[in-house]
């Protein structure tokens, strides 16, 4: 009896211990911290954000190809996984930033850079995506969709949004913007990269280039008429590169991995014809010569040496032909030698810039020299591999990387080739824009390639066997699965306002292509 009443009087004091307590305090777990850099969430957000080349989207920009089905194939995709995780974190990112008590900071500022960047990446590939009712926890459950063209609006708005607050920090001298491995905290090339991706995002939208709201050649001529509001990339140091380390950062092909690839992956014709029509010396530098044409006697400083693989052919048939040395591959020495590859991956470029306003002028959106921007587009390409008059490129065997050849380039010959002068504001001159914007994408900018591809018809992709869907190549990805057990009603209602059916197709065509 002595014990239980003892146990009841311990008992009553732990209750009348904890009770003096708050419950709040008790539930904290003093070994996960309270709050977390800003810093930190950014370098996690710029991982995100960055697209690697030799990836599976660069088979489907039809730059290179898989010939062994155990490695996988050439065809496109189905579903798609999209970002709000990710936006999720630059909320979170933006929120540990404001604790400082500046409502305008560096972060706040990349920020809406960031929406701007995933968002399109989202739009650009399914169509229609929830925005303004995402992203609010169990406030909103099931977010509706809005139209890609209200997408659009406000990704327009986000980026003028962050130009003006970074031309704000800059002129207040505030710098403090830790995490960034890109630019490496310089606001300056942020903001030309902001405003780069702006003619980015409009010259996608040149099908609605009349549209009254979304005033897509006002907004294209207001940047390239007020560079001191409006600045933008000026070379390719101001590119947008993810620096691989060669410890925490690996270039994707590197010596680990070529036993692996070697052979299992050869370049296509989409891309490589591209060059060798136009006489390009970009051709010695990225790819190896076939080795059954220098078997049949062809030197290795013919351009006729390099072949590539129609994306379309069927597998079994690639993966017998690039045994037998038909088709070329990647520089084997070039690619493979280092863990830190021989470049950056470059998620936004001045090139790119280049061929969008060169064809901004063929269309008549702005005044200005297009050749001059289309030969300038060419050049920073050209740079990018090392090449400028005069350049003695090495050509290396496939099998041993012993040199078996060298190549003379001439970029002044290239430009005034027959295929490559500019035409002038033509037809045939925005053709000449978009072909060379396509062979200045070779893995870089993510999936840039195919969609300028899908917006123009330029360059023809393959299409066959190999590639899937009926020898189609699709026109947009279906929505994650996921939308149809927690959003379905939503996911419904987008479909049938998009495509006049709920029925969620690839080869529907999105409104920004139409």
């Amino acid at each position: 009896m002595k014990k239980i009443t003892m146990y009841m009087t311990l008992t009553i004091a732990m209750m009348v211990s904890f009770s003096c307590q708050d419950f709040e305090e008790i539930g904290l777990n003093e070994n996960r911290p309270a709050s977390v850099p800003p810093s930190l969430v950014l370098r996690g957000v710029l991982s995100d954000i960055s697209e690697e080349p030799w990836s599976l989207e660069h088979r489907q920009n039809q730059f290179w190809s898989c010939n062994y089905a155990y490695y996988g194939s050439n065809e496109y995709w189905t579903n798609v996984s999209l970002n709000y995780l990710t936006l999720k974190n630059v909320i979170k990112m933006e929120e540990e930033a404001a604790k400082s008590g500046e409502a305008v900071n560096p972060y706040s500022a990349l920020g809406k850079y960031f929406r701007a960047v995933f968002y399109v990446r989202m739009t650009q590939r399914v169509g229609d995506i929830p925005l303004s009712e995402a992203l609010k926890g169990l406030e909103v459950k099931e977010p509706k969709y809005d139209s890609q063209k209200e997408v659009y609006l406000q990704v327009l708005t986000w980026l003028d949004q962050a130009n003006t607050e970074l031309k704000q920090l800059i002129a207040a001298n505030d710098l403090s913007l830790g995490g960034d491995f890109y630019y490496n905290g310089d606001l300056s090339k942020w903001r030309k990269a902001v405003n780069t991706l702006k003619l980015r995002v409009l010259i996608s939208l040149s099908k609605h280039d009349s549209d009254a709201e979304l005033k897509v050649k006002q907004r294209f001529a207001e940047v390239m008429n007020n560079p001191a509001e409006f600045p933008v990339m000026g070379s390719n140091g101001d590119n947008m590169n993810y620096v691989y380390n060669g410890s925490t950062q690996i270039y994707p092909t590197n010596p680990g991995n070529r036993g692996f690839d070697k052979g299992r992956y050869n370049l296509t014709e989409t891309y490589v014809k591209g060059l060798t029509d136009r006489n390009d010396p970009r051709v010695f530098v990225i790819a190896n010569p076939a080795k059954a044409k220098i078997n049949a006697g062809v030197s290795a400083s013919d351009l006729a040496a390099f072949v590539g693989a129609p994306a379309g052919e069927s597998l079994d048939d690639m993966t017998v032909k690039a045994g037998n040395g038909v088709y070329s591959f990647a520089n084997q020495k070039r690619y493979y030698t280092t863990l830190t590859g021989p470049e950056p991956g470059v998620q936004l470029a001045y090139w790119e810039l280049c061929f969008s306003v060169a064809e901004a002028i063929n269309r008549g959106w702005v005044t200005g020299d297009a050749k001059a921007y289309y030969e300038n587009g060419i050049k920073a390409s050209m740079a990018f591999y090392g090449i400028a008059d005069g350049t003695q490129i090495p050509v290396y065997e496939s099998d041993n990387d012993n040199q078996i050849g060298t190549a003379t380039a001439s970029v002044t010959d290239y430009l005034s080739g027959t295929s490559v002068a500019y035409a002038g504001n033509n037809a045939t001159g925005l053709t000449q824009i978009l072909t060379q914007k396509y062979l200045a994408f070779f893995q870089n900018s993510g999936q840039e390639a195919y969609f300028n591809y899908r917006r123009t018809g330029v360059p023809a992709f393959h299409a066959g066997p190999g590639t899937g869907n009926s020898s189609v190549i699709p026109k947009r990805w279906l929505y994650p699965t996921s939308e149809t057990f927690y959003n379905e009603s939503n996911l419904k209602a987008a479909l049938q306002a998009q495509f006049g059916s709920a029925v969620d197709d690839v080869d529907n065509e999105l409104w920004i292509n139409k």
